[in-house]
């Protein structure tokens, strides 16, 4: 039985991964001109930022300056102010869902706060948002998953978990919690769903408008001990 709603928010509630992506890539060309930063850009889906940029720094022997990190914040703050927008339908989608819903961000608060708020969400959610900020270790680590959890003073095990990237899947997954699989927003890779599927995951789901009714399974019991 499934008794509590978590979305990721990047990705599952907001269009904003391209963007974030795009303004990664532009400001480490602005800092480094003669690296191709691209390729290892596509691969910053569902990292923390911080993390991401540790990688970088090791795959191509460079140091970033001091600061690197709040200028990317920054420069993506200013982005999402002018570009960002929900993902199509999440509102209404949200809207028909009748248990407690809850945010869980591998960015920082003041950014998916942020997000929440421009996308018309705060009065869904409220106060029930959280930010791997708020633990020792980022998703691919369940520590968010379970803060949150103990914060709401619910079960795990009775927790339905919307993500779109590979990280957020496990991370709710060691969890203990059940997971649906969002392949609709627009940095979605083709093929993505079809990698997800030979992974075992069986519930994905590319329009929101299937939202409703696979929580509504998910209150029914109908999911057994299949995580996702």
């Amino acid at each position: 039985m499934i008794d509590h709603l978590i979305c990721d928010c990047d990705g599952v509630l907001v269009d904003s991964e391209v963007i974030a992506d795009r303004v990664m890539f532009d400001t480490l060309t602005a800092t480094f001109p003669g690296i191709d930063f691209e390729p290892v850009v596509k691969t910053a889906f569902g990292q923390q930022t911080s993390r991401f940029l540790e990688g970088v720094e090791k795959s191509f022997d460079i140091t970033l300056p001091d600061g690197f990190l709040e200028t990317v914040e920054h420069n993506v703050g200013i982005e999402l102010a002018a570009s960002l927008s929900p993902i199509n339908g999440v509102r209404e989608a949200l809207q028909r869902v009748t248990l407690p819903v809850a945010v869980v961000s591998n960015s920082r608060m003041t950014r998916v706060s942020a997000s929440v708020r421009r996308a018309g969400l705060q009065q869904i959610f409220g106060a029930r948002i959280f930010s791997a900020e708020q633990v020792a270790r980022p998703k691919p680590y369940p520590d968010v998953y379970l803060f949150a959890a103990q914060t709401l003073g619910v079960e795990p095990s009775r927790c339905l978990v919307v993500e779109d990237s590979v990280a957020g899947l496990n991370a709710a997954r060691a969890a203990g919690m059940k997971t649906i699989a969002f392949v609709g927003a627009s940095h979605i890779p083709d093929g993505y769903a079809d990698a997800l599927r030979a992974m075992g995951m069986t519930r994905i789901m590319k329009h929101m408008d299937e939202l409703p009714e696979l929580v509504a399974a998910g209150v029914r019991g109908e999911f057994g001990d299949v995580q996702s």
